[in-house]
């Protein structure tokens, strides 16, 4: 274990062997700390923050800071790390609102400078929040999402297992699995393929997931029969996760975006027509 002259640490903090702590380092009261992690200059760990091994903060981060809230409480929940995470400059977690609730985190997740995730979430493993990725409270992030830079979560949000979620994006309803969501609109743009076969999955499971994505967003079936046909046709292999999250939600999901955002189709007289292909044709002449 290593602490560097310059830092304040807790007495009564526990810190597991191996650890680092580098200099300007703040490690308060009730933390603890496991083995072989590393705090860089001015990384914080608050009271009530529980690390789990080979952590790396950069500098700046911040570890269980009170929660963003304008009735605190007395009595604030815990936050809980898993193993071999990089929370990089300026990364703060949020403890939870109440007393037996945490806002937890688990392994080998990558948040990237200034991501911020707030009181009584739940993120998964091998989760990547890229710069100034912001969530809110209460909001659940499943395993291996991907967050682009500047893309904001409404509270009580859920955002489902490998979804990617665009630059800049705000969503205000549950993302399901498996789909991309385009920075742009904020809507869905079909399965986040790159992230499928990264992770794995084969030929035959992704055409299973191409059949439940046209199912949910494109049969024109409605909500009851799209839970009902998730039920019985896709009770096994990766498409059953769809019935699970979907018959879950509360805020409903993200739409597709077919059309892009806002068009409209504006209906023009036969001697409007007439009129328009006369005037390019002067204009080619002209030009010509």
């Amino acid at each position: 274990m290593s602490i560097h002259p310059l830092a304040i640490v807790s007495p009564s903090a526990e810190i597991g062997p191996g650890a680092k702590i580098g200099p300007f380092c703040v490690v308060e009261d009730d933390v603890r700390m496991g083995a072989d992690c590393i705090l860089e200059s001015r990384a914080v760990l608050k009271s009530g923050t529980t690390l789990g091994p080979r952590n790396h903060l950069f500098e700046g981060a911040v570890l269980g800071g009170l929660p963003q809230h304008v009735h605190l409480p007395q009595r604030p929940g815990r936050v809980v790390i898993g193993a071999d995470n990089v929370f990089r400059e300026n990364v703060t977690v949020h403890r939870a609102l109440d007393e037996q609730h945490a806002t937890s985190l688990g392994d080998n997740c990558l948040l990237m400078v200034n991501s911020h995730v707030a009181h009584d979430c739940h993120v998964g493993n091998n989760v990547i929040l890229t710069n100034n990725v912001m969530i809110a409270g209460h909001v659940n992030v499943g395993d291996r999402v991907f967050m682009s830079g500047a893309s904001g979560i409404h509270q009580f949000c859920n955002i489902g297992t490998l979804a990617m979620v665009g630059g800049q994006a705000h969503l205000v309803q549950d993302v399901p699995p498996y789909v991309t969501v385009d920075g742009l609109s904020s809507l869905v743009v079909g399965l986040n393929l790159v992230g499928l076969r990264r992770a794995g999955y084969d030929q035959a499971k992704i055409q299973q997931l191409k059949a439940a994505y046209r199912l949910i967003y494109r049969s024109g079936l409605m909500w009851k029969e799209i839970l009902e046909t998730l039920r019985t046709e896709f009770a096994y292999g990766p498409a059953a996760l769809f019935f699970e999250f979907l018959s879950a939600t509360k805020r409903g999901i993200v739409s597709e975006r077919r059309v892009p955002p806002n068009a409209t189709l504006k209906i023009k007289s036969r001697e409007q027509e007439e009129e328009n292909q006369e005037e390019t044709v002067k204009l080619r002449y002209k030009a010509g």
